[in-house]
């Protein structure tokens, strides 16, 4: 590759008490597998010279059609017995972005996500306005039976009569923020992130967590970082951590790897925010922070081998 630009993704598929002892060694398997076969998908785009943007968006419905994970068909119930998703996507070039936010029956949030990035003037839009831009735009609805998962359905029957709300988890003791990411960095320089949810288990209805907010749970900018974040939404909306990261790059010089470590192990610890996130800046360079027990992750450098992993090692 004479092109010294090396293209570079990282991805995520959420984080929080995932430990060996949580795992059986299939669900690990299949973990694993789902991570692998993401990053080989994402991959393939930024080899033959595809976009960033292109990545991250295939990288996430991929996961989003993997019922393993809190995000598209694998979901998890609200309050009140439905499922209602959030998204995001930027483009790091044009600083445009799209997010989506209590989308029902949309298979695949982040292309929604990427349709009001491109075809509305608008950043944000949520519930029945988002809805029906998506079916302006063509966009592939499913019926509910397709996002149920009998595992997600067992978690909330546990709590349906309480005001408890579940981090994606299935014991009382353990916290797993489901969500999925990607962040990518092209042959030609351009940074790109997405991130996609299903929020908590019997979270209020109309609860909107991080993911879709640009800045918080997602935000590109060519001049510093892609980043794609999973935890408690509240504390990474109150952080600003997306942007935080891209600050402490732009305004005080720190690397990737300083600016990420800082937030997550620091900033974001001290205020009780538990989690991580996935992030690339436009060298190539990759970071992978977590303050949780375990977090679904994968990286691939060009030139290099494939990275996936799951618990604190």
């Amino acid at each position: 590759m004479e092109n010294k630009q090396r293209f570079a993704l990282a991805l995520h598929g959420g984080a929080g008490t995932i430990t060996r002892a949580s795992l059986t060694q299939q669900m690990d398997q299949e973990y694993r597998l789902a991570l692998h076969e993401a990053l080989a998908i994402g991959h393939a785009i930024l080899q033959k010279g595809g976009s960033a943007l292109a990545a991250v968006e295939a990288i996430v419905v991929s996961l989003e059609d993997c019922p393993l994970f809190n995000a598209g068909r694998g979901s998890v119930f609200n309050k009140r017995g439905t499922h209602e998703m959030d998204a995001a996507i930027m483009d790091g070039k044009t600083l445009g972005a799209g997010a989506i936010t209590g989308v029902r029956n949309v298979r695949n949030p982040i292309r929604l996500a990427n349709e009001v990035m491109r075809h509305s003037d608008h950043v944000l839009l949520c519930q029945q306005g988002a809805e029906e831009f998506a079916r302006n735009r063509g966009i592939a609805f499913e019926p509910d039976e397709y996002f149920f998962t009998q595992q997600r359905y067992d978690q909330w029957q546990a709590l349906r009569d309480s005001d408890v709300y579940m981090l994606d988890h299935s014991q009382a003791k353990e916290k797993k923020f489901g969500t999925v990411g990607a962040v990518a960095v092209d042959l030609h320089g351009n940074l790109a992130a997405a991130t996609s949810t299903g929020g908590m288990t019997n979270k209020n209805f109309n609860r909107i967590g991080d993911t879709p907010i640009i800045g918080a749970g997602t935000y590109a900018n060519n001049r510093t970082c892609a980043v794609s974040c999973t935890g408690h939404g509240e504390f990474f909306m109150r952080s600003v951590v997306a942007y935080d990261i891209s600050c402490l790059m732009e305004y005080k010089g720190l690397s990737l790897t300083q600016a990420s470590e800082l937030v997550v192990m620091d900033k974001l610890k001290k205020m009780g925010g538990e989690g991580g996130l996935i992030a690339v800046d436009a060298k190539g360079n990759v970071a992978l922070p977590f303050n949780s027990e375990g977090m679904y992750r994968g990286s691939w450098v060009a030139g290099q081998e494939p990275v996936v992993a799951i618990y604190q090692d």
